[in-house]
């Protein structure tokens, strides 16, 4: 059951607003964002609070003019899930760092220079080039317009202070991280002058998600996974608990993702490391977990660290938490089993679905496992779910990149998706199948001579099972054949 507020309790520490779970539902924020006013006793929805921050905005545009792989690209997106497919190379991670830098004026490799991703984006030739978003308003679309200064080297817009779109997290497909936090990172107010001096993000890279962040002037930005997961262990407090609770709703299905007893490595190194219980019941020390399991072990923490952190800071500012979360993950199902590919939708879907009330929750992701769309089937709401496709297309013999919004329907099964536009393939078998099946078909049509049957046949029993549904059509074929002879 949910953890409930109660009005007569003390007054919250900062471990009131860190993430929880709500049984099966993943509930991340015991708070509602938002709910923590002035008044420490007992949560407010006052508006007088709540207006330290400026309105938090989801992101509902793109339009990007001579940057990028197309001349053009015009994404409108949807205020909860959006997903991005489409083949290597056109330009999926390039959207979500076009996403990043709308939503955060900062570019993550400009923020860190160890990043080997995340670079700003640049012309793609010559004349003027720019990228325009938008945000939800009030009673319309807010739209901002930023071009490429080519004697500064740089995106310039209009000057002041940019929309708030909240907390936003960005996982990459590297293992790299980005945060953008409105406490510690929105500008500030000096003698009623916007003031643009904090840092700009924090930017970890992927060793940095596990030994800490550092700040270029030496300041300790986070602890890392391993120093923060052991210190919360041993105090067995509620940043331990809820991140045992993340894990479990980002587990796979019959394999539950548990912590474990800390270890030590050896005799050089004095750290106390965490560990996963695996299912065949030994504690697998976390920095030798599979890639999959490190890859949720992370994005757990860093959910846990993020929120924990943005608390405090609200405290300390004596303002209210964010009342919204945009999530960007590049390929979702990276390193994970088709199982866990099956199923990791949900339970983002779930968080959404849980903070309904209060926040509002915007993922934004790219796929290239035809199980991530396949998954989405008895969850998509047309109403706030979109789907958007890169294609190569050729037009008068010149190819270009297209980014296009394309209706989702349901397919049945993942084979379906493969040959679908998403993934673009022509038979959801082998390559050497595939070839073998078109020349069938082609000699169906009546497009070969009927003398070149056997060699077909040869080809399709050298590829295709003896299951293969294609062998009823095939047979009837054959059948007919010798009918004529």
């Amino acid at each position: 059951m949910a953890r409930c507020l109660d009005s007569t309790r003390a007054p919250p520490t900062v471990d009131v607003v860190l993430p929880a779970v709500s049984t099966r539902l993943a509930l991340l924020w015991e708070l509602r964002p938002g709910l923590a006013g002035s008044e420490r006793g007992r949560p407010s929805l006052d508006t007088t609070a709540r207006s330290r921050y400026p309105p938090s905005r989801v992101l509902r545009h793109l339009h990007l003019t001579n940057v990028g792989p197309a001349a053009e690209m015009v994404a409108d997106l949807a205020p909860r899930l959006n997903l991005i497919t489409g083949d290597n190379g056109l330009g999926k991670s390039f959207l979500l760092d076009i996403a990043w830098w709308a939503l955060t004026r900062t570019w993550p490799a400009k923020v860190n220079s160890r990043l080997v991703s995340g670079l700003m984006a640049r012309p793609r030739g010559p004349g003027k080039a720019t990228i325009e978003f938008g945000f939800d308003g009030a009673k319309r679309l807010k739209r901002y317009v930023s071009e490429f200064d080519r004697q500064a080297q740089a995106w310039v817009g209009s000057p002041g202070r940019p929309a708030n779109p909240g907390l936003v997290l960005y996982a990459q497909v590297d293992g790299s991280f980005s945060l953008w936090d409105p406490a510690r990172n929105y500008w500030r107010t000096t003698g009623n002058v916007d003031v643009s001096e904090r840092r700009p993000a924090y930017v970890f890279n992927p060793r940095e998600v596990w030994e800490g962040l550092r700040a270029d002037d030496g300041a300790q930005l986070c602890n890392g996974l391993l120093a923060d997961w052991a210190l919360w262990q041993k105090e067995n407090g509620e940043a331990f608990s809820w991140l045992g609770d993340v894990l479990r709703v980002l587990s796979p299905p019959g394999a539950e993702l548990r912590p474990g007893a800390l270890v030590r490595l050896g005799l050089d190194d004095v750290r106390d490391i965490p560990t996963i219980r695996m299912p065949y019941g030994l504690d697998v020390p976390v920095v030798h977990a599979s890639a999959g399991i490190r890859r949720i072990l992370a994005l757990s923490y860093l959910l846990v660290w993020s929120w924990q952190e943005h608390g405090r800071a609200s405290q300390q500012l004596d303002q209210p938490s964010a009342h919204q979360v945009i999530f960007l993950i590049d390929e979702i199902e990276a390193h994970l089993h088709p199982r866990w590919q099956r199923r990791i939708v949900k339970p983002l879907l779930d968080i959404v679905e849980s903070l309904a009330e209060q926040a509002s929750v915007q993922i934004i992701s790219a796929t290239q496992s035809p199980l991530v769309p396949a998954s989405m089937e008895p969850l998509f709401d047309p109403e706030r779910d979109a789907w958007f496709d890169l294609d190569l297309t050729l037009d008068e013999a010149q190819p270009h990149v297209v980014l296009q919004r394309r209706p989702f329907v349901r397919r049945g099964d993942v084979a379906s998706w493969l040959t679908s536009e998403a993934f673009d393939l022509k038979e959801a078998r082998s390559l050497e199948a595939e070839v073998a099946i078109q020349q069938a078909l082609a000699l169906l049509r009546g497009e070969l001579p009927r003398a070149e049957a056997p060699r077909i046949d040869a080809e399709l029993r050298s590829t295709l099972g003896e299951q293969d549904r294609f062998w009823i059509r095939w047979s009837a074929f054959l059948e007919s054949l010798q009918g004529v002879a």
